[in-house]
């Protein structure tokens, strides 16, 4: 009788991660995603820091055509435009209309204040292609944002 052990299942997880990996790195390479006809993705111009480090972002976003899982990304940098933070994530529908998108998180390697931020929201599908689901960039948008307390 074969016995299975959790260690053979390594391997695979290896490259299923290292082929993820590279496809982020291509994507991130390939730069700033240009928006199909119809589709965009906008961030309000105050965005609200808790007492507690707990940063929001909000927006809009409008996409169409999804056939992967589709999520609305964000990060935000403060100070050092090199250096980014993701804040949250969202699921999104990609059926053509504006809906609006809500992401929160905390930064826990850089002490945030308010003031003048930088944020860049991306509306991104992981798209099934063979063995790998690969991103696909519908949407891209920066704008500079007065972090606020409350």
């Amino acid at each position: 009788m074969p016995v299975h052990s959790a260690h053979a299942d390594r391997p695979a997880r290896s490259v299923l991660a290292a082929a993820l990996g590279a496809a982020a790195l291509l994507a991130l390479a390939a730069g700033p995603a240009q928006a199909a006809p119809g589709e965009s993705v906008t961030v309000e111009t105050v965005g609200r820091l808790a007492a507690d480090g707990t940063v929001t972002l909000t927006g809009t976003y409008r996409c169409t055509g999804g056939t992967g899982p589709v999520f609305v990304t964000s990060s935000l940098s403060q100070r050092d435009p090199r250096v980014r933070h993701g804040i949250g994530g969202t699921a999104a529908r990609c059926d053509g209309t504006t809906h609006t998108w809500s992401n929160s998180g905390t930064v826990t390697s850089e002490t945030l204040r308010s003031g003048a931020a930088h944020v860049q929201a991306t509306v991104m599908e992981l798209r099934p292609m063979g063995l790998v689901p690969l991103p696909v960039f519908h949407a891209t948008a920066d704008q500079d944002i007065t972090l606020a307390q409350g």
